[in-house]
């Protein structure tokens, strides 16, 4: 069972960043693919960005595509995204998760943190 919880939400204006911070409990973390997904009020759980395990190979949403960036820290058991010109229908809860390999869909993750909240005003 991997547990894992989310940091560095918080309220932001247009055109700012925020990093998210998304630590593991357990060592094994460094098998996992990992995930970046968020969900806006009334809209589904929308796929934002993927790591490998080794973070060799990344996939990223179009509308985060070239201001977002995940990385990870195996040694450290955590994965962050890096939000640069933040929009404010970047507007949502953010969830890291964890999966045997990289995947676009919720359902190919087998955890899944508590989510952070990240606002960006205009």
């Amino acid at each position: 069972q991997v547990q894992l919880v989310e940091s560095g939400g918080g309220l932001v204006q247009a055109g700012g960043s925020l990093r998210l911070s998304c630590a593991a409990s357990e060592r094994s973390f460094s098998y996992y693919a990992m995930g970046w997904f968020r969900q806006a009020p009334g809209k589904e759980r929308e796929f934002v960005a993927t790591s490998s395990w080794s973070g060799g190979t990344t996939y990223y949403a179009d509308a985060v595509k070239g201001r977002f960036t995940i990385s990870r820290d195996n040694a450290k058991n955590t994965v962050y995204l890096q939000m640069n010109s933040l929009k404010p229908e970047d507007t949502a809860v953010y969830y890291c998760a964890a999966a045997r390999a990289t995947a676009v869909v919720p359902g190919r993750y087998d955890y899944w943190g508590q989510g952070t909240q990240v606002t960006v005003s205009s």
